[in-house]
């Protein structure tokens, strides 16, 4: 009978772990898991100064009180918005990798990350948790909604509730490769609110988890929503965030 030490070390031969960050085999003897310690290290916030709304970096020598151009669109049911990185290397192949190839267990390493960072200086506890939903097709499609996963963790390490607030509705395109403007009527009047959910959200302070902040279309449409169903300030946390100059996202 095969040993459970021999049958680990035979399965990392014939299938050997790799990060999923940059594809680097990860040796069996090290402490297993989808992100290497070298992709975890580089994974970077947006640089400060940032501003105090939406967390966009706003350049040298320019105060962090200052208007910023990102978010002066945004609806006023927005509050805020964090994400804990920026869209480039490893964070975009994390991204795909939790959203597009089954790897639902990322969502754990993502997170903690994302609420070990803090959710936004202006929420105050306590606060629901709430995913931003996805269309039921993508969801069959995927095995599950991965801001729900993300919201999960976010809730657990927090202490905060989760609660499925939103509904989207059907139709509509991925926002994916939408011009900006495109993006904003793509999501308008795409999200509800859940009958069962609306006492709890009374005047509640609402912590939105999503996986990418790009517009802020999405989370402007969904705090709306729960704006005019009574919420109180809605915060957008995200796992990472694109920048203009970006011209994709996953």
């Amino acid at each position: 009978m095969i040993s459970a030490a021999l049958g680990r070390d035979l399965l990392d031969l014939l299938l050997p772990r790799a990060c999923l960050g940059c594809g680097v085999r990860v040796p069996p003897e090290r402490e297993p898991g989808l992100v290497c310690a070298a992709c975890a290290a580089t994974l970077r916030e947006p640089p400060y100064p940032r501003c105090v709304r939406c967390d966009f970096p706003l350049g040298t020598g320019v105060r962090a009180e200052a208007a910023c151009s990102e978010c002066v669109r945004w609806p006023p049911s927005l509050s805020g918005a964090r994400a804990c990185s920026i869209l480039r290397p490893p964070a975009d192949a994390l991204v795909h990798a939790l959203k597009y190839d089954g790897w639902s267990g990322l969502a754990e390493v993502m997170g903690e990350r994302m609420a070990r960072l803090g959710v936004h200086p202006g929420v105050s506890r306590p606060f629901l948790v709430v995913p931003v939903p996805t269309t039921r097709a993508r969801e069959r499609g995927r095995g599950y909604n991965q801001a729900r996963l993300l919201a999960e963790v976010v809730a657990e390490v927090t202490g905060q509730p989760v609660l499925d607030t939103l509904l989207r509705r059907p139709g509509g395109t991925t926002q994916v490769s939408l011009h900006p403007s495109q993006r904003l009527a793509n999501v308008r009047r795409a999200f509800s609110v859940r009958e069962d959910a609306k006492p709890r959200i009374q005047g509640a302070c609402i912590v939105l988890v999503d996986d990418v902040l790009t517009t802020g279309a999405t989370a402007g449409a969904a705090a709306e929503t729960l704006a005019s169903a009574g919420s109180g300030g809605v915060y957008l946390s995200a796992f990472t965030r694109a920048f203009p100059h970006m011209t994709e996202s996953p």
